[in-house]
């Protein structure tokens, strides 16, 4: 009986590292690896052991004779991926794995957010030195990505999060939340009381359509939309609005869908997740029935990863809009790819111009793209075209478009930033000055701030892995200057520029109210969804 690796694998090699006959690939040291969906089990390599299932953060490998509900597409899928694969001679002790240089000093290190890149980043140190980390970040609360990012119906996924409540609590990690560095504390300051600081920040910011009625309310950025569906501070409760018979998402990736199904899904069993009850009640309410997801390209370059297709829950009709060109490159599509997956698909005229069919439908309509929003306070249509055609738009009745095409991350204070590129400029983590060419001393990037919005949860901790140990070289080498400042000074300059600071104690004090909240409501968690109201559940938690 052997293992598969299904839906919800977070690519963070987990399980790479425990295998004892090294039979999932792709591995880090290979030139495929963060390039497929997920990682794989070769089932004639495996012996059935479970290691890989111990280790695995989000519960994605599993038995293949245990595959219920839909997954069991994904034993084929895992042999598939060797069957045209060349003979493997990838070490058994894989090079990414090393811990980097030994430092002849313990070390002081800020780390910047508490989502999956910062996350990864503590973890490592605090695992392969005897460094001590500070870890800030703008929440009360940690999780980043996991906690603002998952769909709330991915409870495998969101599991995540148990992976780095060990780093959180280790005796060397000091926790200051509800700190915004740039505001209440400077780069300059961080480095007076630590050897270098590591940024994992992310990318919050959407990019625009840049077309006319653009501005009209009924129109979000993804970020703004699962933000709002995920109970983030920075999204008011009533953000979203979900107007109209039919919904328009430009963009065909995971989050496009992720917003589609939710959308469609039954709110009934939305709460039973940790949505909020705000987002729930307003997806009642809805009465969109129709989600059309455009995409500028064709199916070839889909953007969405196969797993998460192939898990679109029954109910909701997937189908491909006809269009002579694209069925072409359908017809053509090779075995395996994603336009082969698209192939599969059934395909229907769908007259956007009309009023949605009856029944939750979700339609793929490739070569197409926004000329312009129309409306008078609010989205009532959008102008679609074909791609490069704008003259051929047709007039598609719409009440709520939503952008779903990619995400840019935001200047840090403090340090260089390529608007071009919406990262901070580096080599290997280590922070560049463009104006020279050479390092910022002490100054690292991890994660989405550092190589651009791609790659998943766990393709972060590669990307961490690389940071530290840039910054371990760096240190080795006498490139750090020594901290000034004492941890106990840090903590009085935030206590006096903090008026609610959220220390490890109040911290672990909103998550239990959580958890509490939700088993009462017989959910994962119940979150609170603004900061007065965590500050509330902190309570006398401080001291």
């Amino acid at each position: 009986m052997a293992y598969a690796i299904t839906q919800s694998c977070c690519n963070d090699a987990s399980c790479v590292s425990v295998c004892p006959v090294d039979c999932i690939h792709p591995t880090p040291d290979e030139p495929d690896f963060g390039t497929t969906d997920i990682l794989y089990v070769d089932p004639k390599v495996c012996i059935d052991c479970g290691a890989c299932a111990d280790a695995c953060p989000v519960s994605a490998v599993k038995p293949v004779d245990l595959l219920r509900g839909g997954e069991e597409v994904f034993a084929q899928l895992n042999a598939d991926f060797y069957a045209d694969r060349p003979e493997r001679t990838s070490p058994a002790r894989h090079t990414w794995e090393d811990m980097g240089p030994t430092v002849d000093r313990p070390l002081r290190v800020a780390v910047v957010g508490t989502g999956p890149a910062a996350s990864y980043a503590a973890r490592h140190l605090l695992l392969s030195t005897g460094a001590s980390v500070t870890m800030l970040d703008k929440s009360p609360v940690p999780g980043g990505l996991v906690r603002g990012g998952v769909a709330p119906d991915h409870a495998d996924t969101k599991g995540f999060s148990s992976l780095f409540a060990w780093a959180y609590q280790h005796p060397r990690t000091s926790m200051y939340m509800n700190v915004e560095v740039g505001e209440h504390v400077t780069h300059e300051e961080l480095l007076q009381f630590h050897d270098a600081v590591i940024y994992g920040v992310g990318a919050r910011l959407d990019r625009p359509l840049g077309v006319p009625g653009e501005e009209l309310a009924g129109v979000y950025g993804s970020p703004d939309v699962v933000g709002w569906y995920n109970g983030a501070l920075d999204v008011a409760p009533d953000t979203v609005r979900l107007d109209g018979e039919r919904l328009v998402i430009v963009g065909n990736g995971n989050v496009a869908l992720d917003i589609a199904r939710l959308v469609l899904s039954d709110p009934r069993q939305l709460r039973r997740t940790d949505m909020p009850d705000a987002a729930v009640d307003e997806i009642a309410r809805s009465a969109i029935r129709e989600v059309v997801l455009l995409g500028r390209r064709g199916p070839d370059v889909a953007a969405f990863t196969r797993p998460e297709l192939l898990m679109m829950p029954p109910g909701i009709e997937v189908v491909v809009a006809r269009d002579e060109a694209i069925e072409a490159v359908l017809d053509a599509a090779e075995p395996g790819s994603k336009a082969a997956l698209l192939a599969a698909l059934p395909r229907r005229d769908i007259d956007l111009a009309a009023a949605p069919d009856p029944g939750a439908r979700l339609v793929f309509a490739f070569g197409r793209q926004v000329t312009s929003v129309e409306g008078g306070d609010r989205v009532e249509a959008v102008q679609i075209a074909p791609t490069g055609r704008p003259d051929e738009a047709i007039k598609v009745p719409a009440g709520t478009l939503i952008r779903s095409t990619g995400h840019r991350g935001r200047a840090i204070p403090g340090l260089p930033f390529d608007e071009l590129t919406s990262t901070v400029p580096n080599v290997d983590g280590r922070v560049i000055d463009p104006a020279t060419g050479q390092p910022v001393p002490g100054a690292y990037v991890t994660g989405w701030i550092k190589r651009g919005a791609s790659g998943g949860i766990g393709t972060n901790r590669v990307c961490a892995h690389e940071t530290v140990t840039a910054m371990l070289e760096d240190a080795a080498a006498g490139r750090l200057h020594m901290p000034s400042g004492s941890r106990r000074a840090l903590s009085a300059l935030l206590r006096r520029r903090v008026p609610q600071l959220v220390t490890r104690r109040r911290m672990l004090a909103i998550e239990e109210a959580e958890l509490t909240r939700g088993r009462v409501a017989g959910r994962p968690r119940v979150k609170f969804t603004s900061v007065d109201q965590m500050l509330a559940a902190a309570g006398g938690a401080r001291r």
